[in-house]
């Protein structure tokens, strides 16, 4: 049968959603693309352990399998992984949660950033990002109809959070405040005594905050503090964190939200709905890691805090200015020295010298004139890349 007149075929991308249309593909993936051009890159760029989960996850997950747990569980999570988050949560940092109302387990600490802020946006509601910031907070705002505003914060300060550049940002539209310390990508971290102001700013504005805490437990000399520990916080905050960075797990995709009731209940239709649960086995391997793999932890952030140095010294070493990071696996160096943009920097030094790191444009505000430099790889690869990124700059200075 044919059709007695022809169509005309709109382009694809007429269908899509302006929101979809709108949002940038990841700056991040450009680079790993140009990495793996070559054969002899030594990559920075990847935010994840370069451990393997410890052999008795991996273990209980067979075991799992062997036991036929292959069903879906609880929408929320099961009881015994929830309960394991209570217990942890308050024994590490200080916070008490019902486990049968007010954890969630998601598919991944990024589920539960994408469910937080979907359950409070309404359109136009602007949401406030300290940057640089972890790349995906402003996009995922986007997409729920909210209006990100960007917070910069600065090397001079170790890229806290200032009281008064949140104070400055606040307008009648501002809803939620999007915290991610230990950060992704400065390393910078935030104490007791950074919090109590910014606290009492969020009570006097009424806004939410969302606390992204995935690096709770990569801190260097100083013990993390979570802003939902603050006075008066825990109800207004929702805790966001994981098993992908501290446990080496990145893979299993299994990651928990914390906070109110009512704000997790919101979650948890959404969640039921979209993904129904998180993967049993990996649930199992998850509890394995909460309750028996604090050791390991320990062993593995020994060996982050060793490369640390390293990187550290070594970029400061060939001309790169670098404040200390004091959390989670990241240096950000100042490259504004070179005269190069960060995009041009990162590009002709993969291209060049076959080191593979991150512009730090990516980031948001702040990051221009930065590169992100991630050390979960091995101290034989950092020692190479640190060579080869003197090269590089000896060159620049010719």
């Amino acid at each position: 049968m044919s059709l007695s007149k022809e169509f005309t075929v709109r382009s694809m991308s007429d269908y899509l959603s302006p929101q979809v249309r709108a949002i940038k593909p990841s700056g991040i993936r450009r680079f790993f693309d140009l990495a793996s051009s070559r054969k002899d890159v030594i990559t920075l760029g990847v935010g994840e352990p370069d451990f393997v989960t410890p052999w008795h996850v991996r273990d209980a997950c067979v075991a799992a399998l062997e036991a036929g747990k292959t069903q879906y569980t609880s929408n929320a999570g099961t009881p015994e992984l929830r309960g394991a988050i209570g217990q942890y949560l308050s024994d590490s940092f200080d916070i008490d949660y019902d486990p049968g109302k007010e954890i969630l387990v998601t598919v991944g600490g990024s589920e539960a950033i994408d469910l937080a802020l979907r359950v409070l946006i309404t359109p136009g509601d602007e949401i406030l990002i300290p940057e640089p910031s972890y790349i995906s907070y402003s996009p995922i705002t986007a997409l729920s109809g909210g209006v990100p505003v960007g917070i910069e914060t600065f090397a001079r300060d170790a890229f806290k959070l200032k009281p008064e550049s949140l104070k400055a940002a606040i307008t009648p539209r501002s809803k939620v405040l999007v915290l991610s310390y230990p950060s992704n990508p400065t390393g910078g971290i935030m104490t007791r005594e950074d919090w109590l102001p910014i606290a009492k700013i969020v009570e006097e504005n009424d806004l939410i905050v969302i606390s992204d805490e995935i690096y709770a437990e990569l801190t260097y000399g100083t013990k993390h503090v979570s802003f939902a520990s603050m006075p008066g916080m825990k109800d207004r905050t929702i805790l966001v964190s994981g098993f992908s960075k501290a446990f080496a797990m990145t893979g299993w995709r299994i990651g928990y939200a914390c906070g109110h009731h009512e704000l997790i209940s919101a979650m948890l239709k959404i969640h039921q709905y979209t993904v129904m649960c998180a993967s049993n086995m990996a649930q199992v391997a998850a509890y394995e890691a909460l309750t028996n793999g604090i050791d390991e932890m320990h062993r593995m952030m020994d060996s982050y805090n060793q490369r640390r140095r390293l990187v550290v010294s070594g970029l400061r070493e060939v001309g790169l200015e670098c404040h200390e990071p004091q959390g989670a696996f990241y240096a950000f160096p100042s490259i504004a020295g070179t005269g190069l943009s960060s995009e041009e920097f990162a590009e002709r030094l993969v291209q060049e010298h076959g080191v593979a790191a991150v512009p730090g444009n990516v980031f948001g505000l702040g990051g221009e004139g930065h590169l992100r430099c991630s050390y979960a790889t091995s101290v034989s690869q950092l020692t190479e890349a640190m060579e080869r990124i003197g090269a590089f700059v000896h060159k620049l200075k010719k």
